[in-house]
């Protein structure tokens, strides 16, 4: 029986991001595979000793840690964390590593031994620095993202160095995973002599589950990230205005933050579930302007055969652009039009509804990733 560490700083029990969503889904796999997991997250906003139990009590971890966030401590965290940090990284972004947080980890190494040591994003590289805690344990990144290009936001961002930087990083692991195609191309380039594996979102095949009468006619779901608050205000700024006003809308999340009140659009901030408003959707929609990576919720929606209208960005990780299910133009005036054509035409929606749920089963759904990852470990 192999034993692993899994280390994630959010909790993965809270349905309102795609990351969440991903790391509970590699949780659910370990256990079925009868795997011992000891679960690593983070203090933070949601995230505490108080859902310690709940993991538990859901039967995905054996164990569960939690590293606490300190407070910074003057000049002592200056010159120990923060410059050590940029003359050891490179740069400060690539290390979330907070006070104390460092002294945790090795010590949950020291008291155990494990086959591998699973680290979500690779800004929490550092964690794994000390090899002679590692007791021989094979060390896997799950990189999430490429943070090159998240990190790219202003004109003194320095490309290069945040690459370079990234790459060092990676280079740390033994195993790195990707969730998106073009990151494996990325990495593989600069990292030849890595296993790189590409272990993309998988769900269940929901498509049986989909309701005919859908009450609800387009379905956005959004965190409140600047990649989705700025791509939500160019849709309802741009795209909204185009659209029948009798056309009913629900938006899940805080990308509400940036949702006008209309009528027609329906606000929802949190929802447990996103499967009783996706199996009522006639449409999903993904505005995307920025960001990088797999689209977990381009992957729910697909899997209940739900056709998504999206931008360019909101088809990134996917292996295949075209006769997938989704719609895709960066063009404002295109992007109302596919979305009344898939209101209205019963003929283009059945069609593109059929390409959904194909290329979703070949290449998306639990069954087939769940091979990826069998193969991996075996």
């Amino acid at each position: 029986m192999k034993k692993i560490l899994f280390f994630y700083p959010d909790n993965p029990l809270i349905n309102n991001q795609g990351n969440n969503a991903r790391a509970l889904e590699l949780l659910h796999f370990f256990k079925k595979q009868n795997y011992t997991v000891d679960f690593v997250g983070e203090t933070q906003t949601n995230f505490s000793k108080d859902n310690l139990p709940e993991l538990k009590k859901a039967g995905l971890v054996d164990n569960a840690y939690i590293l606490r966030k300190r407070k910074k401590s003057g000049l002592i965290y200056m010159f120990k964390y923060s410059i050590a940090g940029l003359i050891k990284n490179g740069t400060k972004k690539f290390n979330r590593i907070g006070v104390g947080q460092q002294k945790e980890f090795e010590n949950i190494l020291r008291q155990n031994k494990y086959d591998y040591i699973i680290i979500s994003y690779v800004l929490f590289a550092p964690l794994i620095e000390n090899k002679k805690l590692l007791k021989g344990a094979k060390t896997i990144v799950d990189t999430h993202d490429f943070f090159t290009a998240q990190f790219n936001d202003s004109k003194n961002t320095k490309i290069g160095a945040n690459f370079k930087t990234e790459i060092k990083l990676l280079n740390k692991f033994d195993f790195i995973w990707t969730i998106s195609c073009e990151e494996q191309f990325i990495f593989s380039q600069f990292l030849s002599k890595k296993s790189i594996t590409t272990i993309p979102h998988g769900v269940k095949n929901n498509a049986i589950k989909k309701n005919n009468k859908c009450e609800i006619d387009i379905f956005y779901v959004g965190s409140n990230n600047p990649h989705n608050t700025n791509s939500a205000k160019w849709f309802f700024s741009e795209v909204y205005p185009l659209l029948n006003k009798s056309t009913k809308i629900t938006v899940v999340g805080r990308v509400n933050e940036v949702v006008p009140d209309e009528e027609n659009i329906t606000k929802i901030e949190y929802a447990d579930d996103l499967g009783e408003f996706y199996e009522k959707t006639r449409i999903t929609i993904c505005p995307m302007l920025s960001g990088t990576g797999l689209k977990i919720k381009v992957v729910e929606s697909l899997s209940y055969g739900i056709p998504v209208v999206c931008n360019e960005r909101g088809v990134d990780g996917l292996l295949n652009k075209i006769n997938n299910g989704c719609l895709v133009t960066n063009n404002a005036k295109k992007y109302a039009n596919y979305i009344d054509q898939l209101l209205t035409d019963e003929v283009f929606y059945t069609e593109q509804s059929s390409y959904a749920t194909k290329f979703f089963i070949q290449t998306l759904e639990e069954a087939i990733v769940s091979e990826k990852l069998i193969d991996f470990f075996s």
